[in-house]
């Protein structure tokens, strides 16, 4: 009888090599010799028949310790892959390759999950709000279809008065299993989806699947100082899952429709306010609105250019989650007169002809390229 390979040798680790060299070892030799991969390749077959038998050793801290010290006679019949018996490697897929592919492994190779459970889907919609409600916040109703429990059988699949009977062809145990080559598969019952029931008669509305389209209207907090484009979440608010898997969420995201006065930046305000020119020379105070259409009164610093920008703190929006408010940065906008009556085109001018000789009749070029 020729004599066995060193695991080792096997796995391509060094004696000292720590679990985690072992397994990463492992993962890469599995995946390189497993049958799915190279079918019909018998010498692939018995590598991987190898390696899974060296790593069942080695990655089990008593069996390595045995190994190392009396070698293949210390582990004989320890491994499971000895006795004549064909191997199941389930338990070793699922140790190993389950946090990887999510266990899609443990399902292919006969994983014990059998009811199929799965999470309903997430639902998104779009609302539109006025600037003012999102200052102040509302409770907004929204209606929308999303996946329900059939009004019919309630969700259970059968028509009302039948039940389900058990699978014929896997007797009820969700899988079915066969053998491939020296060792033995399971893998999910195609008649029933593993949930070891089928149902004899399905009900009529829902065709079976327990679920129908159903119209909701629900009732979402828009917090105050929401701005436009951010989302909101309405847990357990989507599609209803199968086989018992849950809702899954609603998405709402939230627009802000645009003000007819009113600008915003952040959380800050910008108001545009036309002032006369006798305003902004001398200074003065002029009357301005907040974004709930209360009455301010602003302060024109005396000498303001056109585009002077006037700051009352406290005045914009609601900071989304904290205290406080963003600031009203009022403009200043000169509002240059277009129909002035003989009065007032005298008196502007006598104000000219004051101002040029104020300057010393110079022009403006001439004043900058003295």
């Amino acid at each position: 009888m020729p004599e066995k390979e060193d695991y080792y040798k096997i796995l391509e680790v060094a004696k000292n090599a720590t679990g985690a060299e072992i397994k990463s070892s492992y993962r890469r030799l599995a995946m390189k010799y497993h049958p799915d991969r190279n079918p019909g390749n018998k010498e692939s077959e018995e590598k991987f028949k190898s390696v899974n038998e060296a790593f069942s050793v080695l990655s089990d801290e008593e069996k390595r310790g045995l190994y190392d010290s009396y070698g293949h006679e210390g582990v004989s019949g320890a491994s499971g892959f000895h006795g004549g018996g064909f191997a199941d490697i389930n338990d070793i897929f699922s140790s190993v390759f389950g946090d990887v592919f999510g266990g899609s492994f443990s399902n292919a190779f006969g994983g014990r999950t059998r009811s199929g459970a799965q999470r309903g889907a997430d639902l998104k919609l779009d609302i539109e709000i006025t600037l003012e409600e999102a200052f102040t916040g509302l409770d907004s109703p929204v209606e929308y279809s999303a996946m329900d429990a059939c009004q019919e059988c309630g969700g259970t699949d059968a028509q009302p008065g039948t039940r389900s009977k058990t699978c014929p062809t896997c007797r009820g145990s969700g899988v079915v299993q066969f053998s491939q080559g020296f060792f033995s598969m399971r893998q999910m019952c195609p008649d029933c989806a593993g949930q070891g029931t089928v149902l004899e008669h399905p009900c009529k509305k829902c065709k079976g699947g327990g679920r129908q389209k159903t119209k909701k209207t629900i009732t979402v907090k828009v917090p105050a100082g929401i701005r436009s484009g951010m989302t909101l979440r309405v847990a357990n608010a989507g599609d209803l899952g199968l086989k018992g898997g849950g809702y899954g969420d609603l998405y709402i995201e939230v627009h802000v429709r645009e003000h007819k006065i009113f600008e915003r930046a952040e959380d800050d305000l910008i108001l545009r306010v036309p002032v006369s020119f006798a305003t902004a020379a001398l200074g003065g105070k002029i009357k301005a609105p907040n974004i709930l259409k209360e009455t301010l009164e602003v302060t024109v610093p005396k000498g303001s250019p056109h585009g002077t920008v006037v700051k009352i703190s406290g005045a914009g929006m609601p900071k989304l989650g904290k205290k406080g408010f963003g600031d009203l940065n009022v403009i200043i906008l000169i509002d240059v007169p277009k129909n002035l009556t003989s009065r007032q085109k005298e008196l502007l001018e006598a104000f000219e002809k004051e101002s040029s000789e104020a300057d010393g009749g110079k022009s403006f070029f001439e004043k900058i390229f003295k």
